[in-house]
């Protein structure tokens, strides 16, 4: 008999053995509950979270499937203070329910009386709840549902919404399949989402999330209000949907700042909708324009912190939550689980590669010496600079340079995330430049070139992390990153991720300025990745020559 590759510590943290035959089966099924905290070559450091338990118990999974998980895997036993506190952890989701009453107003129903008392004398619930009307039900105020639930979270009881969803104004759309069919993953992921009501739904970059919202609007047949990332994205959707569905050009309307079209459809900007103007914003009207019965939320990870406080006001309606990781730098993945709601499906990057639905992806991370001058200059600055010296140098155009020669011909995208080292890159390669200055027009312009072949290189900054559809790009070579953002990760690697029509990998280089702090953030950008089953070979920039 085989010890498993797991140590489960009383602390609630697993340690996995990466070089472990079980390792990559062990990494699946902890990713249902589990948070990668740390991925050094050899042992990995997962936490089992509370947010994470109640997702897995949304999705489906009850104390039994994680503690069944743990004792699979696990060389020694599991140790009981852990198995006492899941099992308690995964009871607590829904042991508080809103419903609607029969005369339609909201209500908070538990038939745990000590429960319900809790909720309701803790001081920021009490101010939105009403009169109780039973032993075990209390009156929401008709405004509140939303922060309830976030209120709720926060106190360690999440509620289970049974309230229902306005319909919206009915509006008729359908699949258009020919050439191509639904994907069985995608399908599921629509039943599930559909099943739950409302929430999130978890697949890799390039594996059809788009698709995943045309059919639930199929499903869903009304009035929807799709909220993306940016122009460029908003008309790859409207492209989509011409594409997918029976919807005309007459039906999808543009809300953004250029275009203010509100149609059966719509497709809005998150940046439009946190417009303010006098201190207040100046589009909230569009939330409530055309009576929606879905709203949906692409890059969902992506959400700014004021579209939280407009969804709080719209649990009314339907909402689907669309993104490749449910990390967020900023700690509210208990706002998106609270108000877009829980994770209803999640499909693990490596099991759509496996299906041929992704590509296989190469991780490389070159690590460069800075010059003595240089390292002089980063001794002697301040915390705040020191990244920008070690992430921006100079030393890193040759090596672009190699890698470029290497990968002679194929689609590659340079990316970073300073302006002025982006501008240098371009300049002394010679290479078109897109970054947020670039106008919608000419980015589409560059992008298609880009997508026919008849240009194989570009240098793009962060707005090319998310919702560009670049299905050939093979290379990408990151120069700079937003600090230790996994999530960035992600979206970059996502980039690549589209299969190619010849069948090849593609490949992923990191440039790090070796014993700097661009290399400890580069260890903490790499962790969702490596959750994934993601590995990342460690080369020194001769290597290349």
């Amino acid at each position: 008999m085989t010890l498993g590759p797991l140590i489960v510590q009383s602390d609630k943290t697993a340690l996995l053995e990466v070089d472990h035959p079980l390792a990559n089966d062990c990494r699946h099924d902890l990713a249902i509950f589990a948070e990668l905290e740390r991925a050094p070559e050899h042992i990995h450091t997962y936490r089992i979270t509370r947010l994470g338990l109640w997702n897995a118990r949304a999705a489906g999974h009850d104390a039994d499937f994680v503690l069944g998980v743990l004792d699979k895997y696990s060389k020694f036993p599991v140790p009981s203070s852990v198995r006492a506190d899941i099992s308690e952890t995964i009871s607590r989701y829904g042991r508080l329910v809103i419903r609607r009453a029969e005369d339609g107003e909201l209500e908070l129903h538990s038939t745990d009386a000590p429960i319900l008392l809790e909720a309701s004398r803790h001081r920021k619930i009490a101010e939105l709840l009403g009169e109780r009307t039973s032993p075990d039900t209390i009156r929401i105020q008709p405004w509140a549902r939303g922060q309830v639930k976030q209120e709720l979270l926060k106190l360690g009881w999440p509620a289970e919404d049974l309230a229902g969803y306005t319909e919206g104004t009915p509006h008729q759309i359908d699949l258009v399949e020919g050439e191509w069919h639904i994907r069985g993953y995608q399908q599921q992921a629509v039943d599930k989402f559909w099943a739950g009501g409302s929430g999130v739904v978890v697949l890799p970059c390039g594996a059809g999330k788009t698709i995943v919202g045309a059919t639930a609007m199929t499903v869903a047949k009304t009035n929807t209000l799709i909220l993306v990332t940016n122009t460029v994205s908003a008309r790859q959707w409207k492209a989509e949907l011409l594409k997918r569905t029976s919807l005309t050009e007459d039906e999808i309307g543009e809300y953004s700042g250029s275009l203010k079209e509100v149609k059966p459809v719509t497709i809005a900007t998150y940046q439009i909708l946190t417009t303010k103007r006098k201190n207040e914003y100046a589009h909230l009207a569009l939330l409530n324009a055309n009576d929606w019965g879905l709203i949906v939320y692409d890059e969902v990870h992506l959400l700014p912190a004021p579209i939280f406080k407009m969804t709080a006001d719209l649990q009314a309606r339907r909402r689907l939550g669309l993104t490749a990781t449910l990390v967020r730098e900023d700690g509210k993945e208990g706002d998106v689980f609270s108000l877009i709601g829980p994770k209803r499906f999640d499909a693990p990057w490596k099991e759509i590669e496996a299906q041929g639905y992704i590509a296989p992806a190469a991780c490389f991370e070159i690590r460069i010496d800075l010059p003595d001058e240089e390292r002089l200059n980063y001794a002697i600055s301040n915390q705040d600079e020191r990244y920008r010296i070690a992430a921006t140098s100079p030393v890193k155009i040759p090596v672009i340079q190699a890698l470029l020669r290497k990968h002679a011909g194929e689609p590659t995208l340079i990316i970073g995330q300073y302006l002025d080292q982006i501008h240098a890159v371009a300049d002394a390669l010679k290479i078109p430049i897109i970054t947020g200055e670039t106008p919608v027009d000419e980015r589409e312009r560059l992008f298609n070139l880009f997508r026919t072949g008849e240009l194989t290189t570009l240098v793009v900054s962060k707005v090319a992390n998310f919702s560009v559809d670049l299905p050939e790009a093979s290379v990408a070579i990151q120069i700079s990153g937003s600090f230790g953002s996994r999530q960035e990760e992600a979206q970059r690697l996502g980039r690549l991720l589209r299969p190619k029509a010849d069948g090849r990998s593609a490949s992923f280089y990191t440039l790090i300025a070796r014993d700097t702090v661009d290399q400890d953030f580069a260890q903490n950008r790499q962790r969702f990745l490596a959750e994934q089953g993601y590995s990342y070979s460690i080369l020194d920039a001769f290597e290349l020559e």
